[in-house]
């Protein structure tokens, strides 16, 4: 197997010589490595650059996510029913919904409704669900599309089902049309949710991975909050004409990007990697050795790999495992119990705020502290994050568990009214600080080129299942268990995260792909 390594490296190698030698793009004076004049550098403005484009992919995630928030009050037949309003998803990807067709809102109440919709509960709860079936179902074929047509491309055209879908729900005039732009729309989440970190991952230097592996999360986050906000203050149609202009601008900046170095030189379009580059890390950057480190990995990868590859490789199989795990725990964090108690614990603590205000606060909290997040990221570290996230959201799980235990059986809680508020408060961050963005950002680096398209697209496709499953089950448990339960089902849950990631984790800070498969390998 090693000698069959060694010949594939040599025939590209000798390949390679050949074409340089007869194209004449290698001579594009742009692909000139100052080496002799000693004034290599690398510059990340662009990486930056293009990291914040390709994730307002993410943006587009978020606005869609949130949409029905402050919309389906609008365009229920009863305004003030409590039967038909909606849970706000400030959980970083997952989807809203029905908690047996009863939840609380972050209701722009300012907002009537204009008579042109008037949905009934089971109208509004499959607005809500068809997010995450369209999301499933997109995931899987994009990682192929990636591998067949680029990174690039894919996001180029996986962008025109985000704008058709604001187009639909903006003019729509009938529950169908919602329908249609829902599902479409989460199509599109789905394919972002692969096909963005895909592009990060391979256009990020290793001293950086982390922090634009963040930015997805962190966008994500933003285009919630923008709803919220926008949300209380325009009718839902104005809301969606704002929503379309964000994939307007992601397919105008795709325009200008590159594809990435990895996916170029694996089609084996080498003066096209040293362009890319180029553009990436800036004009002096070392493009030979980083082309060379680039190829390394290609070499010990196989060049046509299966989805039995997955599966039958130590490395990619342990990946994939760790990934899924991750996104796993992230779906299991209670997030979603947290939020749909926020206008409770806001009240529990003497608070008169409204239910959107409420939300709003809780936006602007996950915005900051994933900020926070990508600032920390590459210098605490990967496990670091994830072992204090999920350490002190056991903690607070457990104690909001007591408090709603105490209070569900008649005791009197007003005296500790802030210590749900300060849980609530500290989850957030934690949340939004490890498990939030991480699971994001490993899922991007765990695997090699051969196997990454297939990998990704299998773990963000158990991450919508994990939505489904949340989704449908959470009020199934708030009913059956009551809330003292489900908090403490949540809280075992991070406990086993805990427990995990400290003895299946290694920190992957600063390490190279070749450096972490040999970890994942075993050797």
């Amino acid at each position: 197997m090693d000698s069959d390594k060694v010949v594939r490296a040599m025939a590209r190698w000798w390949q390679t010589v050949s074409q340089e030698d007869t194209d004449v793009t290698s001579h594009n004076p742009m692909l000139y490595d100052p080496l002799q004049d000693g004034v290599v550098k690398t510059s990340k403005t662009r990486q930056y650059l293009a990291a914040l484009i390709i994730c307002l992919g993410a943006v587009a995630a978020g606005t869609a996510l949130a949409w029905t928030s402050p919309v389906l009050p609008q365009i229920s037949i009863n305004v003030n029913a409590t039967t038909a309003v909606n849970v706000p998803p400030l959980t970083g990807n997952e989807t809203n919904f029905t908690l047996s067709n009863v939840t609380t809102a972050a209701t722009p109440t300012s907002q009537p409704n204009d008579g042109r919709l008037q949905l009934t509960v089971g109208q509004q709860s499959w607005i809500s669900s068809l997010l995450a079936i369209g999301a499933f179902l997109g995931a899987l074929p994009t990682g192929y599309i990636a591998d067949a047509i680029g990174r690039r491309y894919t996001a180029l055209a996986m962008d025109v089902p985000f704008i058709l879908a604001w187009l639909s729900i903006s003019f729509a005039n009938s529950a169908g049309w919602l329908y249609f732009g829902r599902f479409l729309i989460g199509i599109a989440t789905g394919s972002f949710c692969v096909v963005a970190p895909m592009y990060i991952s391979e256009i990020a230097e290793t001293s950086i991975r982390g922090t634009l592996g963040t930015l997805f999360q962190l966008l994500l986050t933003v285009g919630i909050l923008f709803v919220y906000i926008m949300g209380s203050l325009v009718s839902w149609t104005t809301l969606s004409m704002m929503c379309l202009v964000v994939p307007i601008v992601l397919f105008a900046g795709m325009l200008m990007l590159p594809e990435t170095p990895v996916y170029l030189l694996k089609k084996g379009r080498r003066a096209d990697t040293a362009l890319s580059l180029k553009w990436l890390w800036g004009k002096y950057c070392d493009s030979r050795s980083a082309i060379q480190v680039i190829q390394n990995d290609l070499d010990q990868a196989n060049a046509d790999a299966s989805i039995l590859d997955l599966f039958s490789n130590r490395g990619a199989r342990n990946g994939l495992i760790i990934s899924m795990m991750l996104m796993f725990f992230q779906q299991f964090s209670g997030i979603n119990a947290v939020i749909f108690y926020t206008q409770s614990i806001f009240e529990s603590a003497g608070s008169s705020l409204s239910a959107s205000v409420s939300s709003i606060i809780v936006g602007v909290v996950q915005v900051i502290m994933t900020l926070t997040s990508s600032l920390l990221i590459d210098r605490a570290g990967r496990k670091i994050l994830l072992l204090f996230s999920s350490t002190v959201m056991t903690i607070c799980l457990a104690i909001l568990g007591a408090y709603f235990d105490m209070k569900e059986s008649g005791k009197d809680v007003s005296h500790i009214g802030w210590l749900p508020l300060l849980c609530m408060v500290l989850f957030i961050i934690t949340f939004s600080v490890g498990y939030g963005p991480i699971p994001w950002l490993m899922m991007g680096e765990l695997f090699m080129p051969d196997v990454k398209a297939t990998a990704v697209s299998l773990t963000v496709m158990v991450n919508w299942l994990c939505v489904f499953v949340v989704t449908k089950c959470f009020g199934v448990m708030i009913n059956d268990w009551g809330s003292d339960m489900t908090f403490w089902f949540f809280a075992c849950c991070m406990a086993l995260a805990t427990v995990y990631v400290a003895l299946a984790l290694v920190e992957t800070k600063g390490k190279s792909s070749s450096q972490i498969q040999t970890w994942l390998s075993g050797r």
